[in-house]
């Protein structure tokens, strides 16, 4: 049975209140004379504002910083984000209105200036107060309150649920309070305390101190207060939610004038300002500073991908919990790469491409994304939709820029981004870009080995009938290297294939750092990125899942002389006490060989001025068109020396190349969209929109010089090639591929990017709308599902 409580102790009796009012009392003497208290050493200097605020407190406090936004700086210091779980700005004294001082000292302590950190008044008074009534009041001094919002502080930053109402505390924590106070008036001036309070405390919501509440309710700096203004926040400290202007307008108003009573009572002001402050109404203006990346607008999806940075690295705390903390709390100041103002440019160019509110749009996605040649610095990195989690038409808060682990929505196919890689295996085993290559071969049957060193028996072997079928029919022939990557030929890479190693292929795309994000799957479902293997010889046509942002670095490489740089986001972070952190350096290496680059350049640059730009985009630029089989994904990934971009089109939750996922035809934007949709429908206009602009503000040089066609030799000849043509054949066949090669080209410059061709004679010579089109399908959804299956029965072909 528990044991009986005396009611000589007992606070809930009239007889406990009476011991506990003259213990108090008869404490209060012994703490005001300064005899309890052990001497701090504490410093005078900076004490108030910012994260050392805690140094205030006795040796034996433990000193925990004060909570403050971290904020997120673009490439020339413009602040794009703000994290916080207590939206705080610190302010010193002299930047915060004296009517705003005047006010809350007239409202929660008249005698601030006159006791040593406790009111043995106050207390007596509430103590008779609360002895003769039934409801509580508190005697807490400014002093006071300002040390019960440093523990609270230090509750909350320890994951504690703080006990933050004065009137709910038992007399233990009075007295530990009561002992803080004394002590904080031995070491602080009454301004710097009245400053720490006022930087402190909550007003409302999410916002604390003076400076915060001052934007919230007024839109105005804390220094600009008026005496009506000053005195509705000062009101409000009392119970914020019930004093909240906006919420509860007529009981702020009634707070407020009681406020401007006690100023005028208190002499802090005359009649005469009394007079007009009462009659005048509230007069709030609200703004609202959102936390975390909603807030970030056009930069939303890259202040995304930043915390991810952020909360994912041990750098910035053992546990999730603490790198939270840490971002919420720490106020970091987080410098970055992105270029704001170009982000702004290419999110407006991204939402023009893809309308995200159109009804026809539910999955239907463009994204942008740009990488600095030579240093991997990521500049922009937008997409079409609003960020927020909100179910609502143009809404996403998936990043479609980047891999899954950084919120993004896992890549997409590259399609023919990815055969430039085999180009480049081709030079690097001795080849030449003018050699010949027959490209009459459409298909491979099961069992049909390609050359694999690195793999198990040094092949990878075709597993089901593969059909990897070219957009047009008429370019089934001998064909040189150049022209087949120039029209993106299916045929014409596949038959180089035959005659390399796909290692080194592969190779070359895991040195530029692309990844297969759906390389394995994980027992919940989820994926890990993997280099793209050679297992399945599809890769070679674009059946791997490549994110934009891998995309667009590795195509920097091509700007930049074959040198891959890892692509960086954040340039350095420091917390509010001047400590920096540890971020990724420039990392940078030779990935591939510098002549074998210039001599795709050579290729790539006709692609993007002739077939892309026509005209557009000044100065050297390249790059290479991309659509998978049903137009799910289509691309255009081109570049200057100065500023490489991959411009994304397609479907999120549709990628897989069905029949009823296929964009052929379908109604885009509202409107019904060609019967062959490929790069140059929306990718590469996206990509011409926003790079006319934007090459300009970086330097832009020459790609070097690919190498001249060397002494002509006969085209190679294909191993399952049964036809015996005669050298004179061969020449005539030669001869009429590059007329009419020539022929194509000159057509195509000619139509617009959404022309349609009726005859073979016409799809051959447009063979690609604008040439944007790549090889497989342009036949219609048929022609591309028969182009289904592949090695191993797991790939899923490209057409661009």
């Amino acid at each position: 049975m528990a044991a009986k409580k005396s009611p000589f102790f007992d606070t809930a009796t009239t007889m406990g209140k009476v011991v506990a009012f003259f213990g108090i009392s008869a404490l209060c003497g012994v703490l005001a004379a300064g005899m309890l208290v052990p001497v701090a050493a504490i410093a005078k200097t900076g004490l108030t504002t910012g994260s050392n605020i805690f140094s205030a407190l006795p040796s034996d406090f433990e000193k925990l910083p004060i909570s403050q936004p971290s904020e997120v700086l673009d490439r020339n210091g413009k602040v794009i984000a703000t994290f916080y779980d207590q939206n705080r700005e610190p302010v010193k004294l002299k930047d915060i209105s004296p009517y705003m001082r005047k006010a809350i000292v007239s409202v929660e302590d008249e005698r601030f200036y006159e006791h040593n950190g406790i009111d043995p008044r106050g207390i007596a008074r509430a103590v008779v107060s609360n002895l003769t009534s039934s409801s509580r009041q508190g005697a807490s001094t400014l002093t006071q309150q300002y040390v019960n919002n440093l523990l609270i502080n230090n509750a909350v930053i320890k994951g504690v649920d703080p006990t933050t109402i004065s009137g709910s505390k038992d007399y233990p924590e009075k007295i530990r309070e009561l002992k803080y106070a004394v002590a904080i008036e031995k070491e602080m001036s009454k301004d710097e305390i009245l400053e720490g309070y006022l930087n402190l405390v909550l007003f409302s919501g999410r916002e604390y101190g003076v400076q915060a509440a001052a934007q919230r309710f007024f839109s105005v700096d804390a220094k600009d207060l008026n005496l009506q203004q000053s005195a509705m926040l000062a009101g409000m400290v009392q119970i914020p939610t019930v004093y909240n202007p906006i919420t509860n307008p007529e009981r702020a108003l009634d707070r407020r004038n009681k406020v401007l009573t006690n100023m005028y009572r208190a002499g802090a002001i005359d009649k005469k300002e009394y007079d007009k402050a009462v009659k005048s109404d509230l007069g709030t203006k609200p703004s609202r500073s959102k936390s975390g990346c909603m807030a970030a607008e056009a930069n939303a999806y890259f202040c995304d991908y930043v915390s991810a940075l952020i909360l994912q690295d041990k750098e910035y705390g053992k546990t999730l919990e603490d790198r939270r903390n840490l971002l919420y709390r720490g106020g970091l100041q987080i410098k970055t790469t992105l270029d704001a103002d170009l982000n702004k440019k290419a999110h407006k160019d991204a939402k023009k491409a893809i309308d995200p509110t159109a009804k026809s749009n539910d999955d239907v996605y463009s994204s942008i994304v740009s990488v600095e040649p030579g240093t991997g610095n990521i500049l922009a990195m937008a997409q079409n939709t609003t960020y927020d989690p909100e179910s609502k038409r143009g809404n996403t808060t998936f990043n479609l820029n980047v891999e899954s682990s950084k919120g993004g929505a896992g890549g997409f196919q590259g399609g023919s981004t990815m055969k430039p890689y085999t180009t480049l295996a081709w030079l690097k085993e001795g080849h030449s870009m003018y050699d010949k290559i027959n490209a009459k071969k459409q298909t491979f049957m099961p069992g049909y080995k390609f050359k694999a060193s690195c793999l198990p028996g040094g092949t990878a072997t075709v597993g089901s009938k593969w059909t990897p079928k070219n957009a047009s029919y008429g370019f089934y022939k001998t064909m040189p290297v150049n022209t087949g990557l120039f029209w993106s030929i299916n045929s014409a890479t596949v038959q180089e294939a035959t005659k390399l190693d796909l290692c080194n292929i592969a190779g070359y795309t895991e040195a530029v750092g692309l990844r297969d994000e759906k390389g394995k799957q994980n027992e919940d479902g989820t994926y890990t990125p993997t280099p793209i293997s050679p297992t399945n010889p599809s890769f070679i046509i674009g059946s791997a899942s490549i994110t934009p942002l891998r995309q667009s670095a590795a195509f920097a490489a091509f700007a930049n002389k074959g040198e891959y740089c890892e692509p960086r986001a954040l340039t350095s972070v420091k917390d509010s006490k001047g400590n920096s952190y540890k971020v990724k350096k420039k990392t940078c290496s030779q990935a591939i060989e510098e002549q074998y680059v210039a001599d795709l350049n050579g290729t790539l640059q006709k692609i993007a001025k002739q077939r892309v730009s026509k005209g557009r985009v000044p100065g050297p630029i390249a790059g290479k068109t991309g659509t998978n089989n049903g137009a799910t994904s289509t691309w255009f990934v081109g570049y200057s020396t100065g500023i490489s971009t991959a411009a994304w089109v397609g479907r999120l939750k549709g990628q897989n190349e069905t029949e009823e996922n296929a964009m052929h035809g379908t109604m885009i934007n509202d409107e019904r969209a060609p019967r062959m949709v490929d790069s140059s429908t929306y990718a590469a206009p996206l990509w011409v929109d926003f790079m006319e602009e934007a090459v300009g503000q970086f330097e832009q040089k020459s790609f070097g010089s690919a190498r001249s066609a060397p002494k002509p030799k006969p085209a190679p000849k294909s191993d399952d090639d049964d036809e015996k043509s005669s050298s004179s054949d061969s020449k005539k066949e030669s001869s009429d591929e590059k007329k009419e090669s020539s022929k194509s080209e000159s057509k195509s410059e000619k139509k617009s990017s959404n022309s349609e061709t009726k005859s073979e004679k016409k799809k051959s010579a447009s063979a690609g709308n604008n040439g944007n089109q790549d090889s497989s399908g342009s036949n219609g959804w048929q022609a591309n599902h028969n182009n289904s299956g592949g090695a191993q029965g797991s790939q899923r072909e490209s057409d661009g």
